[in-house]
């Protein structure tokens, strides 16, 4: 067996790219990469599969790795089985995606992303295998959800490129099953990156083609819906962004509290309250001020910020924002440190805290150079 670290070292000084450089074109940790080239960590066949490309080499390091015991134990179970692919792996494969997508509301986006992958690449070994009609399209179903699942973490890393590509895998893949829901998701995942980017117009059109797409009843009708309001708040639509607000509200109090509330992927009428703070801070009603409030207290029991899903972050931002258009610029203060400091905020959701030091700093504070300071700790992350 060759020394990947080794081999990998001398083409990147051969070719002049550092391992930070290498890191930022391949959408992998720093740290993570430097544990594979120190020997501690196995790489996994799509990082392999990805340096390759990377580098031009042609390494083919043992694709099984020491810490994916996960992954062998499957491997197993579907040898066994009658098909190449077996309902038991399947089974598992939905089961896993699940717990990603519920553990989406608290987890690092990076350390989420690096399982995604796994389990991704895992899905694309088995589509070369044999498999009855079922089976193949619960596997392209479960493919398209854990690469609709991977470009919304990309999208919160700011890294645009893999978004798209992984979007337009979602999408191919729920097509050639005939998944209309991962399709509607596919547009309103696609409506939430435009909108972070400041194109609102684009925003609007996308989350209307979601609704379009999505089945009645839908968590993906229930969200689409949700971006189009924010998109006419955005846009100072006042009528459009009530209107849909209204419309959020009936459709989650429809649909009831589901078995996983926290599952991203399926609407939790809980959900709507942090919707309508958002939405109404974005439109500057003063009415966003309890909505926001409601939210931090029902999902924010401690003021141990590890333990605060990233929408209790999100309520903070929308409590300082309406906070500045009242002029209680010291309470706004307050609660952007709180958001800002807690870790949560993701690179995508950054333009946000800084509109909340721009108000501030536009009004001659002085806990504008506090609160700049703070925010600039968050600037190492968007690199």
């Amino acid at each position: 067996m060759i020394d990947f670290g080794d081999q990998v070292r001398k083409a990147l000084k051969i070719q002049g790219v550092s391992l930070r450089g290498a890191a930022r074109e391949l959408h992998y940790d720093v740290a993570y990469l430097s544990r594979v080239m120190s020997g501690k960590q196995a790489p996994s066949a799509e990082l392999i599969q990805a340096v390759n490309e990377l580098l031009g080499l042609s390494l083919t390091v043992e694709e099984a790795s020491p810490h994916d015991d996960e992954m062998d134990a499957w491997e197993l179970v579907r040898r066994v089985q009658a098909s190449d692919v077996g309902a038991a792996t399947l089974s598992r494969l939905e089961r896993t995606f699940d717990d990603l997508a519920m553990a989406y509301p608290k987890a690092d986006p990076d350390d989420l992303l690096r399982k995604v992958r796994r389990h991704s690449g895992y899905v694309g070994k088995l589509l070369d295998a044999k498999k009855t009609l079922a089976e193949h399209r619960r596997l392209l179903t479960v493919g398209g959800w854990l690469c609709l699942l991977g470009a919304t973490l990309h999208i919160d890393l700011k890294q645009e490129g893999a978004a798209m590509a992984r979007l337009q895998s979602a999408a191919a893949l729920a097509h050639e099953a005939a998944v209309s829901e991962i399709e509607a998701w596919c547009f309103e995942t696609d409506a939430w990156r435009v909108l972070t980017d400041g194109d609102y117009v684009r925003a609007l059109e996308l989350s209307r083609v979601a609704q379009a797409a999505a089945p009645p009843g839908s968590s993906a009708l229930i969200q689409a819906t949700a971006q189009e309001g924010r998109a006419h708040a955005r846009l100072g639509n006042r009528q459009e962004t009530y209107s849909a607000i209204g419309r959020v509200q009936a459709f989650s109090a429809a649909v009831g509290t589901p078995e996983s509330p926290e599952h991203h992927y399926r609407y939790d009428p809980a959900k709507s309250l942090s919707y309508t703070a958002t939405t109404l801070a974005w439109l500057g009603d003063v009415a966003a001020e309890p909505y926001a409030r409601e939210v931090i207290k029902r999902l924010c029991p401690s003021d141990n910020a590890a333990f605060w899903p990233r929408r209790v972050a999100s309520a903070n931002i929308d409590l300082a924002l309406v906070l500045v258009t009242e002029d209680r610029l010291d309470e706004a203060c307050v609660s952007a440190q709180r958001a800002i400091l807690s870790g949560k905020v993701v690179p995508s959701n950054h333009w946000r805290a800084l509109e909340i030091v721009t108000a501030v700093e536009a009004r001659q504070l002085p806990e504008a150079s506090d609160l700049r300071e703070v925010y600039e700790g968050l600037k190492p992350l968007e690199q």
